[in-house]
């Protein structure tokens, strides 16, 4: 021990010869921390108040830190200690004496009259219960803190319910001997309900054997040994790592120092708050406050604060913690971690939602016009084949007047024949057979008429455009006669299956026939001819409607299509426009072209059909 403090004595000379006491704003600080230089939780305390006082702006500060660690009622070890820390002011004492913890504030009270008793001394992180009062004179000044025993052991019991054993890690010096009997004496409520023991009389290696075999149900309370039975002093982090490795139970603590991923969590003392009122409290003593007349209350708890990871690992839920508390080491979420990336995805998917919306409804609202303009449509289809009707009626007249009077002669014969002595029966069933068949061929004609003046919605099926061309040419015969047209016929012998509705595109073929018939009118009866022929392509069924009028305009052959267009007197000019859409609306076109000769040509394309089997 001697030798140590002529080594410290001549280093802290030289260092105080070196210390610019020649300026006259430098303010300097002797901080003196319980124990060793890296005992937790003081030299956190120490630490943070360094740094909180450097940054004060209004004059530089010098900090000298120095651990105290002295032989447990060694008096002798005290007054050389008094002695180096005199030696390193050797002229003018520090502007300000702070102690950190318990076993440094009793150091500073119990040698006050040896150790800059002009100084004025700030006793910092020391509980309330551990400052001498009496002892304290108007140049002193204390930042206390208040360890709640009961507000930590019941925090453990609240997170763990089940618990039966709860296992005190704490040391042998007079300091910490001090605070067994404390908690002794403030736990005995607990008495029945949970088992408390403490370890002050172990060796820190058999502590570690003890954590290591405690029974399930069991949790542990760390306070750093600051001198084991053994005299041994643990330092630093590695004492709560090795016990956190050998533990199978959870750690708690009455200090956040010591909250960097061994312990819980709960109420704990707070480092920074501590630090931060000490320097608050300091900076005001070396502005010029007497000490004395600064009184700080016991600084309180901040909120719970639990570490995540070790809530996992024990199997602690979050419902059980105290109102309030913070939890701590949590991942980050993925909205955390990509926010603006996740934020710009959502915008898109909004925004695209938002097109995928505006599409539906625009093409519902197209599925409406469509299904408005298909009835409209429909309706113009229906109305042209009233007109075209109209325009067959003297042809659907002399075709049913041929049948019906072919039947009234039959009638009137059959019944002379009757009348006659001796009737020919034979002879009546040939003329019955006859007012049969020409009965048949009435009813067929007005089962045309019926099929074309038939109002019904679209109906495709399958059908061969080669059979609707021959009927429609059937339906239109007698008219060619009456206009004296030759009208010809020259249908491929291949089928040509196509999806349709035959009464519309028997309309449209009705309709061109018709007009080829119209566009000839004036023409010498020998010279008038349409042609109807058909063709197959590769996916695709062909008919064309040819005449040889006086055919149509260059400039006109499109237009010819457009509505209310018609080259004709008495025409609507829809007939063309209905028929286009009709073929359309089937999948096909629907063209003219400039015949070789004279006239012109129709063409209708509309894509084949699979044939059914």
């Amino acid at each position: 021990m001697n030798s140590v403090l002529k080594c410290l004595i001549g280093l802290g000379i030289a260092v105080s010869a070196s210390l610019p006491a020649a300026a006259a704003n430098l303010k300097r600080v002797l901080v003196l921390q319980s124990n060793g230089y890296y005992s937790k939780p003081w030299s956190e305390y120490a630490k943070a108040f360094r740094h909180e006082l450097e940054q004060q702006p209004n004059w530089p500060v010098v900090i000298q830190t120095f651990p105290v660690v002295l032989a447990p009622d060694n008096d002798n070890a005290e007054s050389r200690f008094a002695d180096f820390l005199n030696a390193l002011f050797p002229s003018d004492p520090p502007d300000l004496i702070v102690a950190f913890g318990g076993p440094a504030s009793a150091f500073v009270q119990r040698r006050r009259k040896d150790l800059f008793p002009a100084a004025p001394t700030l006793l910092a992180a020391i509980d309330e219960r551990r400052v001498q009062r009496s002892a304290l004179s108007e140049n002193d000044a204390v930042v206390p803190i208040w360890i709640d025993i009961p507000a930590i052991f019941g925090n453990i019991l609240q997170v763990l319910p089940d618990t039966g054993t709860i296992a005190v890690v704490i040391g042998n010096s007079p300091n910490e001997r001090f605070w067994v009997r404390e908690m002794e004496s403030q736990l005995e409520p607990l008495k029945g309900r949970v088992n408390v023991v403490f370890w002050n009389s172990l060796s820190f290696e058999e502590i570690l054997t003890r954590a290591a075999s405690l029974p399930s149900h069991s949790a542990i309370f760390w306070t750093q040994p600051q001198i084991d039975i053994t005299g041994a002093v643990h330092e630093g982090e590695l004492a709560l790592r090795r016990l956190y490795a050998a533990a199978h139970a959870p750690i708690f603590s009455h200090d956040d120092s010591f909250f960097d991923g061994e312990i819980v969590g709960g109420p704990m003392t707070s480092v920074s708050q501590g630090s931060r009122t000490a320097a608050a409290v300091a900076a005001r003593i070396l502005g010029g406050e007497k000490a004395g007349e600064i009184r700080t209350p016991v600084l309180p708890y901040e909120a719970a604060k639990f570490d995540w990871r070790e809530l996992k690992r024990w199997g602690i839920p979050e419902s059980r913690l105290p109102a309030g508390s913070e939890v701590r080491f949590r991942p980050p979420s993925p909205w955390e971690l990509y926010r603006w990336q996740i934020a710009l995805i959502c915008a898109v998917l909004l925004l695209q939602g938002g097109l995928i919306a505006a599409l539906l409804h625009a093409r519902r609202r197209r599925f409406h016009a469509e299904v408005q303009s298909r009835q409209r449509s429909a309706e113009l289809a229906h109305i042209n084949r009233f007109s075209m009707a109209g325009e067959l009626t003297a042809t659907i007249a002399h075709e049913i007047n041929q049948p019906l009077g072919a039947i009234l002669t039959n009638a009137e014969t059959a019944e002379l024949m009757i009348k006659s002595p001796a009737p020919d029966l034979q002879g009546i069933g040939e003329i019955l057979a006859d007012i049969r068949r020409d009965d048949m061929r009435a009813a067929q004609v007005i089962g045309r008429l019926r099929n074309l003046l038939k109002k019904v919605p679209l109906e495709l099926k399958q059908i061969d455009v080669n059979d609707v061309a021959r009927e429609t040419m059937q339906f239109l015969s007698a008219l060619a006669i009456g206009r004296e047209v030759n009208l010809i016929g020259l249908f491929t012998s291949m089928p040509l299956p196509v999806k349709g509705d035959p009464i519309q595109l028997q309309q449209v073929i009705l309709n061109l026939i018709v007009n080829a018939m119209d566009a000839m009118t004036g023409m010498p009866s020998a010279e008038r001819r349409i042609t109807v022929s058909t063709a197959r392509d590769t996916n695709s069924a062909d008919l064309f409607v040819s005449d040889v009028g006086s055919g149509i305009p260059a400039e006109k052959i499109e237009e010819v299509f457009e509505p209310f267009f018609s080259t004709k007197p008495q025409g609507m000019g829809m007939g063309l426009s209905i028929a286009r859409t009709i073929v359309e609306a089937h999948g096909g076109h629907l063209w003219a072209e400039k015949s070789m000769g004279r006239g012109a040509t129709f063409r209708i394309r509309l894509p084949l059909a699979a044939l059914s089997k």
